[in-house]
């Protein structure tokens, strides 16, 4: 592997991404999207996912089915007001992502419920009475 690149060989980034990725001072912008981990837990009746994602609230997320696919997305702007503060810079930031998931056949998408609670989303769904596990019952020999 030849570790020395000709002139023509290497990438220069563009004008437009210096100016957006420096900032004034001469500091280095953080572009980080980073997902929310989601716990996946299954028992004999039901699935249920665990979106970790503080300082949210239940209004930030939309959450669709569609053909066998849950979609679980975010987007929140965030401002921090200064008043009566003179400033030369002004940030304001804002956190967004999207996850998707392909179902299993088994799940009951009628009965698919979600609730908000200390910085997690928890999602249930339930799994349709077909798949459950039917009780023992003994069988009458003839």
């Amino acid at each position: 592997m030849n570790l020395l690149k000709r002139n023509s060989d290497l990438v220069f980034p563009s004008l437009l991404d210096e100016i957006f990725k420096t900032d004034w001072n001469g500091g280095i912008q953080n572009f980080q999207n980073t997902l929310p981990a989601v716990n996946i837990i299954e028992n004999e009746t039901n699935f249920k996912l665990e979106v970790y994602a503080p300082g949210l609230s239940k209004e930030d997320f939309k959450l669709e089915i569609s053909q066998k696919t849950l979609s679980i997305s975010c987007e929140k702007q965030f401002e921090n007001e200064v008043e009566n503060e003179q400033y030369s810079r002004k940030e304001y930031s804002s956190t967004s992502f999207k996850r998707t998931f392909n179902l299993p056949e088994s799940v009951n998408f009628d009965e698919i419920q979600a609730k908000y609670e200390n910085g997690v989303l928890n999602i249930a769904l339930p799994k349709r009475e077909e798949v459950l596990p039917k009780p023992k019952r003994m069988i009458e020999i003839g």
